[in-house]
C-alpha cells in the first residue's frame, strides 16, 4: 500500500478522481484546519465556517473533475477560491442579519495588525474592527497574513490583479491603524 502522506495534493486529487477514499481522507485531514481557519476569519461564525469546509469537501468528493490538473493550478490555490466563494455566498445570504459576537468563538488568530501595535486593545474590539472591513479587504488580509500566501498567490485566489490585491491590503491596514491609533488622551495618562 502506498503511503499517501508522501503524495502531493495534486497526486491525491488524481487518486480522488479515480474514487480513492483513502486519498480523499488524507487530503481532508491535511487541509481541514487551514480551510476552517480561513472560513472562520472570513465569516466570524464557527458553525458557518465548519459547514463551509464540510460542504466544500463534500462537493469535491462528489465531483472531483472540477479540479483540472491540465490547468496547472495548485490544489490549495484552487480550493482557497472554492472556500472564499462559499464564504461570499454565505455572507450574501446573511447580509440582512447582524452576525453575533460570541466571546467563546474568538480565535486568537483574529488578532490583527492592530493588536501588535496596541497590545492593550481588547479582542472584541479587534474582531469588530476586522468584521467591519469590507469583505474583500478582510479576505486579502487573511490570505496574505494568516495563510502566508504571497501577494501573487492571494491575487490568483481572489482572481484580481496584483495591484488590486495590494490596494486592498493597504486600505485594510490603513483602516485598522486609524481605528486603533492611540488618542492624545491615552498618551497624556502615561
Amino acid at each position: 500500500m502506498n503511503n499517501l502522506q508522501q503524495h502531493s495534493d495534486e497526486e491525491l486529487m488524481k487518486l480522488i478522481q479515480a474514487h480513492d477514499h483513502a486519498a480523499f481522507s488524507e487530503l481532508v485531514m491535511r487541509h481541514s484546519e487551514r480551510f476552517y481557519a480561513l472560513s472562520y476569519r472570513t465569516l466570524f461564525n464557527q458553525v458557518d465556517a465548519e459547514d463551509i469546509v464540510q460542504d466544500s469537501f463534500l462537493k469535491l468528493w462528489q465531483n472531483p473533475s472540477l479540479w483540472q490538473a491540465k490547468r496547472g493550478v495548485k490544489f490549495t490555490t484552487w480550493f482557497y477560491r472554492i472556500i472564499i466563494n462559499a464564504c461570499y455566498d454565505r455572507n450574501k445570504k446573511k447580509s440582512s442579519q447582524e452576525l453575533s459576537l460570541n466571546d467563546q468563538e474568538i480565535d486568537i488568530a483574529v488578532i490583527g495588525l492592530a493588536a501588535i501595535e496596541n497590545p492593550n486593545q481588547s479582542l472584541s474590539d479587534i474582531e469588530i474592527a476586522l468584521k467591519a472591513l469590507p469583505e474583500r479587504q478582510r479576505v486579502a488580509l487573511n490570505l496574505c497574513f494568516y495563510e502566508g500566501l504571497t501577494n501573487q498567490q492571494a491575487a490568483d485566489v481572489m482572481q484580481v490583479k496584483l495591484k488590486a490585491l495590494q490596494s486592498l491590503i493597504m486600505r485594510a491596514k490603513t483602516t485598522l491603524k486609524a481605528q486603533f491609533k492611540p488618542t492624545e488622551e491615552s498618551h497624556d495618562e502615561r
